[in-house]
C-alpha cells in the first residue's frame, strides 16, 4: 500500500500547467452539487404532501400559523420562507418540482448566479416549514453550501465555462467549509462515545446505523482488527487530514483526496441520504485544474482553456468575493468558539440564513438495533390467536427476509426519523401515533411513504407498533437477512374509537376530523 500513496505523492507535488487555478474545479463543484440538489429536491416532491401537507402528518400551514401567533405575524427574520405567502398543497407541490427542474441545468453544466440562488431560496423555504423532517445536518450543509455557490457563477451567463474566473475567496471559503465539516465530526467522536477512542465504534455501527445496504452486512462481520483500523482511518482523515487544506500545494490535494476516498467509502457502507455526496462539494476545492487536466477529459480541458484564454475578470464579482469572505470570517466566531468548546454542540446553525455552520456526525453509536414495526389486524378483538398484518417501509428494516436496500442518495425521510423514535417514547414523537390514525383510515396520503398496503379494501381495527431488537445474519449462509427478537409493544394497540389516540393527538393540534369522512367503510370491503 505504501508504494501507490509515494506513487501519488510524489505526483502531487509536481506542478503541471494552470496549478492554482480553478475553472475545472468550478465545473466539477457546480456538476456535483446540481446532483445533490437534484435528489434533495426530488425526494421533496414525491413526499411533500404526506409530510407537510394540508393532509400531512406535520402539517405546515399548522406550524406557520402557530409561528404567526406567537410572533404577532409572519415571522421572516426567524423563519425566511417563501411560504409565508402561501403553504396550499399546490404551492408546496409545485415549488418542490420547480426545484427538480430547475437542478437539472446545474447538473446538466449550465449554471449562473441567478440560477443557484433560486434553487438556495427554494430549499431554504422549505427547510424553514420542514420541521422534524429537516432537522438533520445535511440540511443546513446544503444551504451554506448552495450559498457559496451562488458567488462561484457569473451573475447571467450559463455557460459550463464562462469567461468569467473563478473568484478565489470563494475556493477559500470551500475550503474553510470542508476543514468544519470534518474537524466538528472528529472532535465530536473524540468527546463523545467512548468507543471512537478505544477504537471500537466500528464493530458496531454497520448493523445499528439507520439505513444498512448490502454491504453494511459483510462489512459487520470482518474482524476486530479491521474495524480498529477503519477507526483510525476515520480519525486520520478527520481530525489530522484538515490542518492540510489551506497548506502547500502537495498537502492540500492530498487532503483533498483523503476526504474524497473517505466519502466513497462511506458511500458504500451506507445509505446517508445525500450526505456524503454533498460533503464531496466542498472536498473538490482542494483540487486545482492541475489536478483535473489529468483526471477529466480532453474536450473539457480544452473548453477550460478557451475559456481560460477570453477571461473577463469582474471588478464586481471580486469585490462580491471578497465580501462574502469578509462575512464567512465574521460568521465563523460562533463555529469555532463551538469547535474549542468541552460541550461542543453537532449540527447547529447560528443564524436563520445556515451561514456558516457547525457540524459533525455520529457522535455516539448504538450497540443495539431496536425497530419499531407496525402491525394491523381486522378483526373485531384481540386476543392471543389474533392474526396481525405488518406494514413495510420503503428503507428500513422489518421483514427480516428482505434483501438490505441501495437507496442513497435518494432520501427517505419518514425511515431515517422512525430510526429515532424506535430509541425514544410515542411522547416525543407524535408524528408516528399520527400516522398510526392516518393507518387506521386507509389515508392514501400516508400510504405513499410506505412500501405495501395490507389492508387494500377496508382499513384495519387496529394498529400496534411493537419494538423489536434486530441482528444481522452471516452472509453467504443462506436463509433472512436478519434475525430478531420482540422485546415488548411501543405503542398498545390502537382504533379510531380509543379515546386515548384522539386525545392525545387533539391535544397536539393534529386530530383531522376529515379522515373520518374519507375512511372506507368496513362493510365496502373487498372478498379476500
Amino acid at each position: 500500500m505504501t508504494i501507490p500513496l509515494r506513487a501519488l505523492w510524489s505526483r502531487l507535488r509536481t506542478a503541471p500547467p494552470h496549478s492554482g487555478e480553478h475553472w475545472l474545479t468550478r465545473f466539477v463543484v457546480l456538476r456535483l452539487l446540481g446532483l445533490v440538489y437534484f435528489f434533495a429536491f426530488l425526494s421533496l416532491a414525491n413526499q411533500v404532501l404526506p409530510l407537510i401537507g394540508s393532509r400531512g402528518l406535520l402539517p405546515a400551514h399548522r406550524y406557520l400559523e402557530a409561528v404567526r401567533e406567537q410572533a404577532g405575524g409572519p415571522a421572516w427574520g426567524e423563519l425566511p420562507s417563501l411560504f409565508w405567502f402561501s403553504s396550499s398543497d399546490a404551492t408546496l407541490q409545485t415549488l418542490a418540482w420547480v426545484g427538480v427542474g430547475l437542478s437539472v441545468p446545474l447538473l446538466a453544466g449550465f449554471a449562473n448566479a441567478l440560477l443557484v440562488a433560486v434553487l438556495w431560496v427554494l430549499y431554504l423555504s422549505f427547510v424553514h416549514v420542514g420541521q422534524i423532517w429537516y432537522g438533520y445536518g445535511w440540511e443546513i450543509q446544503i444551504l451554506e453550501t448552495g450559498f457559496l455557490a451562488i458567488f462561484l457563477c457569473p451573475l447571467l451567463d450559463p455557460r459550463p465555462f464562462p469567461s468569467r474566473p473563478p473568484p478565489l475567496p470563494v475556493i477559500l471559503c470551500l475550503r474553510w467549509l470542508i476543514v468544519r465539516i470534518m474537524l466538528g465530526a472528529g472532535l465530536i467522536k473524540i468527546r463523545g462515545d467512548p468507543c471512537w477512542r478505544d477504537l471500537t465504534c466500528l464493530l458496531y455501527h454497520y448493523e445499528t446505523q439507520p439505513i444498512p445496504n448490502p454491504l453494511s452486512r459483510l462489512l459487520h462481520f470482518l474482524p476486530p482488527w479491521f474495524h480498529k483500523t477503519e477507526c483510525l482511518w476515520n480519525h486520520l482523515v478527520e481530525l489530522v487530514a484538515p490542518w492540510f487544506a489551506f497548506g502547500p500545494s502537495a498537502a492540500r490535494r492530498f487532503a483533498g483526496f483523503l476526504f474524497l476516498a473517505f466519502q466513497l467509502l462511506l458511500i458504500l457502507s451506507g445509505n446517508l441520504s445525500f450526505l456524503n455526496y454533498l460533503t464531496i462539494v466542498p472536498a473538490l476545492a482542494c483540487l486545482d485544474d492541475g489536478v483535473w487536466r489529468r483526471l477529466l477529459p480532453r474536450r473539457l480541458v480544452a473548453a477550460a482553456d478557451r475559456a481560460r484564454e477570453q477571461a473577463r475578470p469582474s471588478r464586481a464579482q471580486g469585490i462580491l468575493a471578497l465580501l462574502l469572505a469578509a462575512v464567512v470570517v465574521v460568521l465563523s466566531y460562533w463555529p469555532v468558539r463551538n469547535l474549542l468548546s468541552s460541550r461542543q454542540a453537532m449540527n447547529t446553525s447560528f443564524n436563520s440564513l445556515h451561514l456558516v455552520n457547525t457540524y459533525g456526525a455520529f457522535g455516539s453509536v448504538g450497540r443495539e438495533r431496536d425497530e419499531i414495526v407496525l402491525e394491523g389486524t381486522d378483526e373485531e378483538s384481540i386476543g392471543p390467536e389474533t392474526r396481525w398484518r405488518a406494514y413495510e417501509f420503503k428503507a428500513k428494516p422489518t421483514d427480516p427476509d428482505r434483501p438490505l436496500p441501495i437507496v442513497s442518495p435518494y432520501h427517505y425521510r419518514v425511515d431515517w426519523q422512525i430510526w429515532f423514535a424506535a430509541m425514544s417514547t410515542p411522547g416525543r414523537h407524535p408524528w408516528l401515533v399520527h400516522l398510526v390514525w392516518k393507518l387506521l383510515h386507509n389515508d392514501r396520503l400516508a400510504l405513499s411513504l410506505l412500501a405495501n398496503d395490507p389492508f387494500p379494501g377496508a382499513p384495519p381495527r387496529f394498529i400496534r407498533a411493537d419494538l423489536y431488537r434486530y441482528r444481522f445474519t452471516r452472509p453467504f449462509h443462506g436463509g433472512p437477512y436478519w434475525e430478531r427478537t420482540r422485546i415488548g409493544p411501543w405503542l398498545p394497540p390502537m382504533s379510531t374509537e380509543d379515546p386515548r389516540i384522539r386525545e392525545f393527538l387533539g391535544v397536539r393540534g393534529l386530530l383531522d376530523e376529515s379522515d373520518e369522512e374519507d375512511r372506507v367503510p368496513r362493510e365496502t370491503r373487498s372478498p379476500k
